[in-house]
């Protein structure tokens, strides 16, 4: 059940009026008081309606927005999509990222009430889906940009095609006789790395397959010790651009020509990946679409239109440059 303002002013002792006022920040309330509302709020996990705060500051007109990192190569695509989109429809963004982890996390619990922004969209930190459940079930409206593929049933996400986008990494390399590729992947907690390696095991599954974490290390790495081994490879899939980058970076220094003699296929379509060293052949994600998307669902929804609580799927597309072409292709390489 929804906690409601009757409550909150039950449980601190105080009228409705005087919650309104904390929450809205008026200053009519004398600093004790107010922590003590403030306090109460944080317990029940207290949400006001954007409805509640606009008839108190006129219209609020804020989306709140949740990440994990500011740094991530990505993110820059899918917040400006957001930006765009939102201040078109006259409303404000809130910007919250989860550096710290568990302490970034409790700050922003304990500021959603008080900044009372109308809806939320997310880019899913680690740890916090739970409680994102619980905001959304307490009347928040949340909207989540699923990387991560672990979509909750019950409330919309917009995500996009990691299978395919992984199965067309593999039908490529095969169109080009590439039959002996190294697979290096991310997390294998996330559902993205599983769907993205699904689709590429589908076309090609004799790949030699080496667990990475997205970074740049991972994918020098990753090549080092499959090379190491004497391990026969004519092609490389990593389910990132800076990863391949690292590809790229360990098969230069082990004398393997790129693409003559070891081709690579990145993931994401970063802005990196078109001055790599021969430029990268990436599967492009619609990272800025993504974001566009989700914020229009989720201003649909304050608009007052139900959103179906399900999960839009966006399409990936190959992007063939010089580190994996086509003979065939050639007049299309970028």
């Amino acid at each position: 059940m929804r906690v409601t303002m009757a409550d909150v002013a039950r449980q601190a002792g105080v009228s409705k009026t005087t919650v309104s006022r904390v929450i809205n920040t008026k200053g009519e309330v004398d600093g004790g008081t107010a922590a003590r509302v403030r306090a109460v709020i944080a317990r029940l996990g207290y949400v006001p309606s954007s409805g509640a705060v606009g008839l108190a500051r006129g219209n609020s007109r804020t989306v709140g927005m949740l990440v994990p990192s500011l740094v991530w190569p990505w993110m820059g695509e899918v917040l400006q999509g957001v930006a765009d989109t939102v201040e078109a429809a006259d409303y404000g963004l809130l910007l919250f990222s989860c550096n710290r982890g568990a302490e970034s996390v409790e700050r922003f619990t304990t500021q959603v009430s008080a900044r009372a922004f109308d809806g939320l969209l997310v880019v899913e930190p680690a740890n916090t889906l739970d409680t994102l459940v619980g905001l959304h079930h307490k009347g928040l409206p949340v909207v989540l940009i699923d990387d991560r593929g672990s979509h909750p049933e019950d409330f919309p996400s917009v995500a996009t095609t990691n299978h395919e986008g992984g199965a067309s990494a593999a039908r490529h390399l095969l169109a080009d006789g590439r039959r002996r590729p190294l697979v290096i992947t991310g997390p294998a907690g996330f559902g993205c790395v599983r769907d993205r390696l699904a689709g590429f095991s589908g076309i090609l599954p004799d790949a030699r397959v080496f667990e990475g974490d997205f970074t740049e290390l991972s994918g020098r790495l990753a090549v080092e010790r499959v090379l190491a081994e004497g391990t026969a490879i004519d092609s490389v899939f990593a389910h990132n651009d800076i990863c391949a980058a690292g590809a790229l970076r360990a098969l230069r220094a082990a004398g393997r020509t790129v693409p003559d003699d070891v081709a690579v296929v990145g993931f994401d379509d970063i802005p990196l990946a078109r001055h790599t060293e021969p430029p990268l052949t990436t599967v492009r994600q619609p990272t800025r679409r993504m974001g566009e998307t989700a914020a229009r669902m989720l201003l649909t929804r304050l608009g007052g239109v139900s959103v179906p609580e399900r999960r839009v799927v966006l399409p990936t597309e190959l992007v063939v440059r010089r580190s994996a072409p086509l003979a065939a292709a050639a007049a299309r390489i970028r």
